[in-house]
């Protein structure tokens, strides 16, 4: 029997069956378990969560008198619960959504964090958790994609491997939404995303983080994970269809060349394609222990490049539309001399984006920050090409696109 209780009447031995609230009030990445540890029991109760559900068939029971209205309250939880995954977000300025996208991503490595640390030592992944987490990426995608799929890449080269599922999940949602895809296909893709790489759980983490080339011995060691991943998913018996197959094939290639099954073309489902193009792009645009990352933009041209033996054409290009020609925090050169980064999307074109400009290349100085909106009727500049931001050396890109003065 399911009860709702107070925290303050949470004792050790009760099972806990939901955390009232959202995931990121709490510090758990799984909501069904029985508190065994006081110190658990200590997290629970100072955390913002004031209620918890209980089940007395799994666990201890309250004592009598400890709840109050509790059919009343199991509805009107119930009627919350159906509002708030039914509502569809609103679309916002990235200036809205960049602090909650921000929130979003440092609790969700945590949460990674915790599930690679479950899969290493044999456990089964938490579906309720891990759907929770997906739902939050996909609900702050849909105000605004740019924001989390921009701060996910800036994740540094220790935490490549936990803040990479993050941007995969994001991307794999963004580009469902571009294809059209139903909304509980989209889900799975964004779980797809998030759990694609939990074979590297069983990487060793001196080949993973090896600042130098790695070895061909190394790489027959990377070039496991698909494998391992799947195997541990499939064991866990908690991971469905599509993510398992993400998991095994997105590094296959349209040509056959890639692992681990060699598959070609024909062969790789829709779903493993595009997993292939979010991982490769979040991989490229992103710092490893090996090598700094590509501009967003550069990276958009050199996978052009590669489109025609790596990934489907049509995934690709709904990609490149769900991300934009010139991603956020691409650098680019405007016809007047001005040099900006890209701050937001318009939806207009993928040629004119929002862009803010801070530096004059015929004065060779920076010059007062200014939002222009490239696809409005009073534009009177364009983008003629982008810049590599190392040749530059501005330390402060980031910083300029992330502002909160974005209209």
């Amino acid at each position: 029997m399911l009860k709702k209780i107070g925290v303050q009447h949470l004792k050790l031995g009760m099972h806990i069956h939901e955390l009232c609230g959202s995931w990121m009030e709490h510090p758990f990445w799984r909501t069904k378990f029985v508190v065994s540890d006081r110190e658990d029991l200590r997290r629970v109760q100072e955390s913002g969560i004031a209620e918890v559900w209980i089940d007395t068939s799994k666990g201890l029971d309250v004592e009598v008198g400890e709840t109050k209205e509790q059919s009343a309250a199991k509805v009107e939880q119930l009627l919350m619960e159906t509002a708030r995954h039914d509502a569809t977000p609103i679309r916002v300025s990235i200036a809205e959504e960049v602090k909650r996208a921000a929130k979003i991503c440092a609790t969700a490595k945590k949460a990674v964090v915790s599930m690679f640390h479950e899969v290493r030592m044999g456990n089964a992944i938490g579906s309720e958790a891990a759907g929770a987490l997906v739902e939050e990426i996909s609900s702050s995608v849909m105000r605004n994609p740019g924001a989390l799929i921009s701060l996910a890449r800036l994740k540094t080269a220790d935490d490549y491997t936990y803040m990479h599922s993050v941007a995969v999940c994001a991307l794999m949602v963004a580009l469902a939404q571009q294809l059209k895809l139903d909304a509980n296909l989209t889900r799975e893709l964004g779980m797809a995303g998030l759990l694609h790489d939990m074979g590297k759980a069983f990487t060793p983490q001196e080949v993973l983080n090896k600042p130098g080339k790695l070895t061909d011995a190394e790489f027959a060691i990377v070039k496991q994970h698909p494998v391992e991943g799947h195997k541990a998913l499939t064991e866990g018996g908690t991971v469905a269809s599509i993510p398992l197959d993400v998991c095994l094939h997105h590094h296959e290639k349209m040509d056959g060349s890639g692992y681990p099954d060699h598959l070609p073309g024909d062969r790789i489902s829709l779903y493993a394609k595009m997993g292939a193009v979010c991982d490769v792009y979040d991989a490229i645009t992103s710092n490893r222990p090996y090598k700094a990352g590509w501009d967003p933009a550069e990276s958009i041209r050199k996978m052009t490049e590669w489109c025609h033996g790596h990934f489907d054409a049509h995934v690709f290009q709904a990609f490149v539309k769900s991300v934009g020609i010139y991603p956020i925090g691409s650098l680019v050169r405007l016809q007047s001399g001005r040099l900006g980064v890209v701050v937001d999307q318009t939806g207009k074109s993928l040629l004119t984006p929002k862009v803010k400009v801070f530096f004059s290349t015929k004065s060779n100085t920076r010059i007062a920050p200014e939002i222009l909106d490239l696809s409005g009727p009073a534009a009177r500049d364009k983008i003629v090409s982008i810049e590599e931001s190392a040749k530059w050396d501005f330390r402060d890109l980031d910083a300029l696109w992330g502002g909160a003065d974005i209209p």
